[in-house]
């Protein structure tokens, strides 16, 4: 039996999978400069028409979160030209501006946000896409968009929350995350803990309605299985989503969330061996991608995640019968003088941002099979009586 483990990580090795769909430095650059430029703009458009247009008492400066991909750490590159790295960058005001006229207080939100990021991008050579209902999106780049979701929160939150995080900022401002997203309380972005304090958020549509929501859900739901099970889960994840945007270049194969929930609901991690796991990701989505997909964990089950329709639910399932039916049989060859054939397989469900290179490949000896396999329960044995005297 075969070792693919290498192929997907491989200590770093700037051929392996995990380190080709990794974003580049200049890209992620990009993306955050391109998020704090938005932010900055918003900050002073919405300051100035909160009260005018949006007929708040007092002038008030919006929060914001980056959500999404970036903060799931699942971000990567695309397998094909017209595909796009996606960072959600919310955008949050006070409650109030719902109470008097909400349909109106919602378009005009929205209006506003996209007449001002319209502003921003004629002066940075961004474009607007206005096909959007739910959020605005501006487009960066040709491999990647800025997806502006717009929210309103409980306003006794709102005013408490930049306090709180302020009191607090030297926890936050020297983690990971924070560093990495290049987030600031004193530009009005939030640390995570403090997004976790807020309930009632709804979200303002391109049509002027109010839908309440919790941006939160679905990143405390995966970040609580990447605690329970460890980082293989995440780049699993990610390898999965490599290989979907391979199979569907027009996008329109099954959502990011879809495949998160399918592969990490039943995940047992694979010590080193990133190719078992993936191999138990790819059985999942087969078993899965054919359904409607709930999970109690996010919105009370009560969202189906399956954004595809039965045809394409079809599809979808053949293609993950594939890739499963590829990774098993590629393991199973018994030498190394079939690396060449196990690599072609698998560069042919990720495409040739898979090594072809033979080295990557090891044998699968009893000894591996041994540290992989789960300890077996063990009586315990039987002991006679004794007695002291």
């Amino acid at each position: 039996m075969l070792k693919l483990h290498k192929l997907f990580l491989n200590a770093g090795h700037a051929l392996s999978f995990d380190e080709v769909i990794e974003p580049t430095t200049t890209q992620w650059d990009t993306l955050v400069e391109a998020k704090n430029a938005i932010r900055d703009h918003l900050r002073a458009s919405l300051r100035a028409a909160s009260t005018e247009l949006l007929g708040m008492d007092v002038k008030i400066g919006p929060r914001f979160r980056s959500q999404g991909s970036c903060v799931y750490r699942t971000l990567i590159q695309p397998a094909h030209s017209g595909q796009e790295m996606d960072w959600d960058f919310g955008v949050y005001l006070p409650v109030e501006i719902m109470d008097a006229r909400p349909k109106t207080a919602a378009k005009t939100y929205f209006d506003i946000v996209e007449a001002a990021l319209d502003q921003l991008c004629k002066k940075r050579g961004w474009s607007l896409d206005r096909s959007k209902k739910s959020c605005v999106r501006v487009k960066i780049a040709p491999w990647a968009h800025i997806d502006v979701p717009l929210y309103a929160v409980p306003a006794s939150e709102f005013h408490t929350i930049q306090e709180r995080a302020l009191a607090t900022a030297q926890l936050y401002s020297g983690t990971r995350d924070s560093v990495r997203l290049s987030e600031s309380v004193d530009f009005a972005e939030m640390p995570e803990p403090f997004w976790q304090m807020i309930e009632g958020v709804h979200l303002a549509t391109r049509a002027g309605e109010w839908l309440k929501t919790d941006p939160e859900e679905v990143a405390r739901w995966y970040n609580d299985r990447v605690e329970q099970h460890g980082p293989q889960l995440r780049r699993v994840c990610r390898y999965v989503k490599g290989w979907r945007d391979y199979y569907w270049p027009d996008c329109d194969g099954p959502s990011s969330v879809s495949l998160m929930i399918l592969v990490a609901r039943n995940f047992v991690p694979r010590l080193r061996r990133d190719d078992l796991a993936l191999e138990d990701a790819a059985r999942a989505i087969y078993e899965g991608i054919g359904h409607d997909i709930y999970e109690p964990g996010i919105d009370g089950g009560e969202t189906d995640f399956n954004r595809l329709d039965a045809t394409q639910r079809k599809v979808a399932k053949a293609q993950a019968k594939d890739l499963l039916d590829q990774l098993s049989n590629s393991r199973h060859y018994a030498s190394l003088n079939l690396a060449r054939d196990a690599i072609r397989n698998v560069r042919g469900q990720f495409g040739s941002r898979i090594a072809d290179d033979i080295s990557f490949i090891e044998l699968d000896d009893s000894a591996d099979q041994v540290r992989r396999s789960s300890a077996a329960a063990v009586a315990p044995p039987l002991v006679g009586s004794n007695q002291s005297g």
